[in-house]
C-alpha cells in the first residue's frame, strides 16, 4: 500500500487586515522599500536646489562680467528683471532684489568650483540670501553655511545663530574638562558649552528670579534647545532625588543624543560664587550614579549659568578644587551685552534721526519722479529654494 505523500510546505503567511494573506517577509521588504523613496527624494531635492544655486550664481556672474568689462551700469539689472519675468512669467525668483542678491552670490564665490563642493551649496537659497546681508566675512559665511547644513538649522535659527555671534560663543565656558575627562572625551564635551548663552526669546524685560527664568525657558522650550545646541534632549526640570533624609534638587536635566550623555544645568541670578562649582559637582555625581548607564552613557557633565560673567581667577580655583566635570557660563535674555546695549542711542533719538533722514532722501527726489514701486518678492518669496 502506498504511502501517503505529505503535502508540499507553502512559506509562511500572515494573514491581513482584509482577509489577505502576505508572504513571509512582506512587512520588512515594504519598510526598505519606503526608505528607499525617501532618500531617493532627499537626493533629488538636495539635486535639484544645487542646480538652482548654479543658474543663480552664473546669472550673478554673468552680470558681474557685463559690468566690469562691457561697462554695463546697474540699470541693467531693472532690465533683466523685466525681461525675464516676461519670459518666465510662471516662475518666479526674478525680481530686481533677488538678481542682486545672485550679483552677490556671485562677489562672495568668485569661481563656480568655489561653492559648488562647499556646504552653501546644499543650503536653500533663503539661507544664502541671509548670509549675503548679515555677513561680510567669506571664511564667517563658509563656517555658519557648514553648521546649517551639519545641524540641519532653518533659517530663523540660523538668523539667531549668526545675530548672536555663535562662532564666538561656542565651546568658550571656562571648564575643567580637560582635566576631569579623558581625551577626545574632554573636547567634545567642550563643545557642549557656549559663553554666554543668549535666551532673547524668553522675553524677560527686567531681572527675573531664578524660576522665573526656568519657567520661561520651559514656556518656549524648542527655542531654549537650540540655544543649547544641536541634538539635546530636554529630560526634567526641578528633577527631585532622595539622599538621606532630604533631597537634592535639580534645576534641568538634559541630555545630550549624539554624546550620550547627562547635562545637569544650574542656574544662578547675580555674580558666580566658587560654592556653585561644588553644589554642581554633587548634583553631577549623583546623576552619574543614579542615571548613567556606564556601558552605554558618556560621563556626565555640569554647566553653570550665572547672570554676571563670572571673573576668571574665582573661576579657575574654582573648577580646580572640584573632581566632577563641570564648566561655568554667563547668561543673558538680550541679544547685546549690557555694554553694548548702553551704547545705543534710546528710542526717542533715534526715532529723530530716522525723520531727519527720510525728510532729506525726500528733498533729493525729483518732483517728476515717483517713488519705485514694490512689485518683487518679499525677503520670505516663496521661490526660496527646493530644500
Amino acid at each position: 500500500m502506498a504511502t501517503p505523500q505529505s503535502p508540499r510546505q507553502s512559506p509562511r503567511q500572515s494573514p491581513r487586515s482584509g482577509g489577505e494573506l502576505e508572504p513571509a517577509g512582506y512587512v520588512q521588504l515594504l519598510e526598505t522599500l519606503k526608505e528607499r523613496v525617501r532618500t531617493t527624494q532627499v537626493r533629488a531635492a538636495r539635486a535639484a536646489n544645487t542646480e538652482l544655486l548654479r543658474l543663480y550664481w552664473s546669472i550673478g556672474r554673468d552680470i558681474l562680467d557685463r559690468q566690469d568689462h562691457a561697462g554695463w551700469g546697474a540699470k541693467v539689472i531693472d532690465r533683466l528683471a523685466k525681461d525675464l519675468r516676461a519670459a518666465f512669467p510662471d516662475l518666479g525668483g526674478f525680481s530686481v532684489r533677488n538678481l542682486h542678491y545672485m550679483r552677490s552670490f556671485a562677489l562672495a564665490w568668485p569661481a563656480e568650483a568655489d561653492f559648488v563642493p562647499q556646504a552653501v551649496a546644499q543650503l536653500p537659497w533663503g539661507h544664502v540670501r541671509l548670509l549675503l546681508d548679515r555677513l561680510d566675512e567669506q571664511a564667517l559665511r563658509d563656517w555658519y553655511a557648514a553648521a546649517a547644513v551639519q545641524y540641519g538649522w532653518s533659517r530663523n535659527v540660523l538668523e539667531h545663530h549668526v545675530a548672536t555671534g555663535l562662532h564666538r560663543r561656542e565651546g568658550e565656558a571656562p571648564s575643567n574638562f580637560a582635566a576631569q575627562l579623558p581625551s577626545p572625551d574632554s573636547d567634545l564635551a567642550q563643545q557642549l558649552t557656549r559663553d554666554p548663552y543668549v535666551f532673547e526669546h524668553l522675553a524677560l524685560t527686567k531681572p527675573a528670579a531664578e524660576r522665573e527664568v526656568e519657567q520661561s525657558l520651559m514656556d518656549r522650550l524648542q527655542e531654549t534647545l537650540t540655544e543649547f545646541g544641536h541634538g539635546m534632549a530636554f529630560v526634567g526640570r526641578q528633577v527631585h532625588f532622595p539622599v538621606d533624609d532630604t533631597e537634592m534638587i535639580i534645576d534641568l536635566l538634559f541630555f545630550s543624543v549624539e554624546q550620550v550623555r547627562y547635562v545637569v544645568i544650574e542656574l544662578k541670578v547675580g555674580a558666580f560664587s566658587p560654592a556653585y562649582t561644588g553644589q554642581l559637582g554633587a548634583y553631577v555625581a549623583l546623576v552619574d550614579e543614579r542615571l548613567r548607564r556606564p556601558d552605554r552613557h558618556a560621563p556626565t557633565v555640569g554647566i553653570l549659568l550665572c547672570t554676571k560673567a563670572p571673573k576668571e581667577e574665582s573661576v579657575r580655583y574654582a573648577l580646580a578644587g572640584t573632581a566632577a566635570p563641570v564648566a561655568v557660563a554667563s547668561y543673558t535674555y538680550d541679544r547685546l551685552p549690557p555694554e553694548e546695549q548702553a551704547a545705543l542711542p534710546d528710542a526717542a533719538t533715534l526715532a529723530a534721526a530716522l525723520a531727519a533722514a527720510d525728510g532729506s532722501l525726500s528733498s533729493q527726489e525729483s518732483p517728476n519722479e515717483s517713488p519705485q514701486e514694490s512689485s518683487e518678492e518679499p525677503l520670505e518669496d516663496s521661490h526660496d529654494g527646493l530644500a
